[in-house]
């Protein structure tokens, strides 16, 4: 499998976190100094600095759990597709949605979520149950709308290749969310999204039929339309 990364995004976004998460603290320290001085006017000020602080917090988190977490969610996928044959190109941030895998039986978008506990779908709703309570409200983002975030990035990809190939020349953009957190459980077999473990990854990508195999050629010509810059490949 051919590998193509954007690590200049990568530490980029990792160093953005770091700052974010320092300055949340240095905010949330001042609130809380200020929360203890005698002088009534403060109390506001110290609100203010408290609820900045914990903005400058959740938006750390977020780019903690992307980008400073080891293993990051590219790694875990990179690592659960590992096997597959030279005819396959994953894309890391570097096609128009984050993690994108090409290869023989189409192309694939993935959504990779963190989030342990157990994972539900049921009545329309998704919902994140068990796992640390702290953790859930302090330390990660909420699951939200899986399969709208999802349909978003398909369309993305979507569009894209229409600004450089013919609408018959290209394929369905199947998605599939990918839980990297080993203590997910999964309960989701009504969802709208495929839905599973990262371990599973690479036996549903090897068993989609083949039916409709793309040729070397369209496969080419789809590569050359989705990778944006120049990255190095990986074997």
């Amino acid at each position: 499998m051919k590998i193509y990364t954007n690590e200049r995004l990568i530490q980029r976004n990792k160093k953005i976190g770091q700052y974010l998460t320092i300055a949340s603290l240095v905010v949330l320290g001042g609130g809380l100094y200020l929360s203890f001085r005698p002088d009534p006017s403060m109390v506001t000020l110290s609100l203010v600095a408290l609820l900045i602080g914990f903005l400058l917090s959740q938006i750390g988190i977020y780019f903690g759990n992307r980008w400073g977490r080891s293993p990051r969610p590219d790694q875990t996928i990179t690592a659960s597709l590992k096997g597959l044959d030279d005819k396959y190109t994953l894309y890391n941030f570097t096609s128009p949605t984050p993690h994108l895998l090409l290869g023989p039986n189409g192309i694939w978008v993935f959504l990779p979520y963190h989030q342990g506990g157990k994972i539900v779908y049921e009545k329309g709703r998704w919902k994140q149950k068990g796992g640390n309570l702290y953790l859930r409200i302090f330390a990660q983002d909420g699951i939200g709308r899986p399969d709208l975030e999802i349909d978003s990035q398909v369309d993305s990809v979507r569009r894209e290749l229409l600004k450089k190939l013919p609408e018959d020349q290209i394929p369905p953009v199947q998605p599939a969310l990918v839980f990297t957190n080993e203590k997910a459980d999964i309960a989701a077999d009504d969802a709208p999204v495929p839905t599973l473990p990262a371990k599973k990854l690479k036996d549903v990508i090897r068993k989609k039929p083949k039916d409709n195999a793309l040729t070397p050629e369209r496969l080419a010509a789809i590569q050359q339309a989705l990778l944006k810059g120049t990255f190095e490949a990986e074997e």
